[in-house]
């Protein structure tokens, strides 16, 4: 019987590795899996590279776990926001390594590794800081950089039902990275807010297929962004 339920969430995190790519869903805080990140946290793998549409809010969630000096690299599109000043410290004093990627590009990249697609030409970027050093070509008279997919060790997702084949559905716009990432990793682990029976979830509304699940959790529902 395939049942993909863990039973809490330090047991769903316990194997991960010390200097692991992790993929962490949230377009801010909205989907962001805080409790797994809460549970990194208290395991106590370091050296971690994060890829994340943005580098943490406040001091909780990402921003936790960068404040505890467990990350290496950030690999996101927004860095800097008005509460972002954990990571800014953290930069500023040279102690985080930053990789920029523009958001459409970054969301390409992480579907491209799931996909299988081995490179891909893009024009964002051409001419600019973000492509420098990347080879380009002349496409259609434009110019475009060549970008390479984004794979991950370990996907952190936040969803809002799962069934314990591990199928997802998300909470309107808070499913953002989720579904990408989910396909872009080796493991992937989902935080949810309700556990179905198998069969409760309607197949046209599952967004993420349980085969791109290898863990779940139920935790409690946070806020009205989960």
């Amino acid at each position: 019987m395939i049942n993909k339920v863990v039973r809490s969430l330090d047991t769903s995190v316990a194997d991960l590795k010390d200097g692991a790519t992790v993929m962490i869903s949230g377009f801010g805080m909205a989907g962001m899996p805080v409790d797994l990140i809460d549970a990194v946290l208290a395991q106590g793998a370091q050296d971690l590279t994060i890829v994340c549409n943005n580098a943490g809010n406040g001091e909780t969630g990402l921003a936790a776990l960068l404040k505890a000096r467990r990350v290496r690299k950030v690999i996101c599109s927004f860095p800097r926001q008005s509460d972002s000043y954990v990571f800014d410290g953290l930069y500023r004093a040279g102690q985080i390594e930053l990789e920029v990627v523009a958001q459409g590009t970054l969301a390409e990249r992480i579907r491209a590794a799931g996909a299988g697609v081995g490179a891909f030409f893009t024009r964002t970027g051409y001419g600019t800081l973000l492509g420098a050093g990347k080879e380009e070509r002349v496409i259609d008279g434009r110019g475009h950089v060549l970008e390479y997919p984004l794979h991950a060790d370990v996907a952190l997702i936040k969803a809002l039902r799962a069934d314990r084949w591990g199928n997802l559905v998300y909470r309107k716009t808070a499913r953002n990275f989720g579904p990408i990432m989910a396909s872009a990793a080796a493991c992937t682990i989902a935080q949810v807010d309700e556990l179905v029976e198998l069969g409760a979830l309607d197949p046209e509304a599952i967004v993420t297929p349980g085969v791109f699940v290898h863990r779940v959790v139920k935790t409690a529902a946070r806020t009205s962004l989960s």
